[in-house]
């Protein structure tokens, strides 16, 4: 690690599929299980760098996965795209703008920021005679060029999900690419010499938007961090079960996982 590169703390505060694990009304042995592992919400992370404090994605379920964390400072959002597991959790955001007296500004890609303004229009065009409380939020558009927020520089990571442009992120030797199934060639370049690499990977069949695990792997060997997650995980992959089968250093993200990347 470059000593002038401060250390990357992540906590998972969701690594679970759209649904959710367990899903409404499923009694599969994965749904069902008492391994906490196989809990999952709705995919997101916490990232600190120094003294900066970044969400990746708000999750409906963004209040309980902070109060499970201990999570109380957040300095800005960073969002991989506009679709609902992703974003849903926006009005939470209240609280964060109490606690860090201030609007939070929040960073995607312009089709990500105009869905959030259009999906979220109270809080963008408040209504006079509706004078109820909302979430504080500045947009910012990125494309693929690094930015620094506070003590952390971030660069964006070009994915495909299908037929969607999404952005993964990496901070310092820690990346995330959650809800992808191509990582083009320039995204790759921008993947070496990872300690740590958190990878979208739902389901062991293939899907037309996703990884599967088998291409998650081979991904994952591809770009060769140190170690490798995987995330945003459905009910058909229990955790025991599936960590058994995993290659070297490459295990399955849970919500509440915590580690440092450096």
């Amino acid at each position: 690690m470059n000593p002038s590169t401060p250390p990357v703390e992540v906590a998972v505060l969701g690594s679970g599929t759209s649904y959710g694990v367990p899903m409404i009304g499923c009694r599969c042995a994965v749904c069902t299980s008492s391994d906490p592992r196989d809990r999952r919400t709705r995919t997101s992370i916490w990232v600190r760098i120094a003294n900066t404090h970044l969400l990746v994605d708000v999750s409906p379920e963004l209040r309980l996965q902070c109060i499970s964390n201990d999570i109380d400072a957040v300095d800005a959002v960073l969002f991989t795209h506009h679709h609902a597991d992703h974003v849903a959790g926006i009005d939470d955001l209240r609280r964060f703008n109490w606690l860090m007296r201030g609007p939070i500004p929040c960073y995607g890609n312009q089709r990500t920021l105009d869905s959030l303004a259009r999906m979220f229009s109270y809080a963008f065009k408040p209504a006079p005679d509706s004078p109820h409380s909302r979430p504080e939020l500045q947009l910012f558009p990125i494309d693929s060029k690094p930015l620094t927020i506070g003590d952390a520089t971030i660069t964006p990571i070009p994915l495909m999900h299908g037929p969607l442009p999404i952005l993964g992120f990496r901070f310092g030797r820690f990346a995330f690419c959650t809800d992808c199934n191509e990582i083009p060639d320039d995204s790759l370049r921008l993947l070496e010499d990872l300690a740590v690499l958190m990878l979208d990977a739902p389901l062991p069949r293939p899907h037309p938007a996703h990884f599967s695990l088998d291409e998650a792997v081979e991904m994952a060997h591809r770009i060769g961090a140190e170690h490798t997650y995987f995330t945003h995980i459905t009910h058909h992959l229990g955790h025991e079960a599936t960590e058994e089968n995993l290659p070297e250093r490459m295990s399955l993200a849970y919500d509440g996982l915590r580690f440092v990347a450096e």
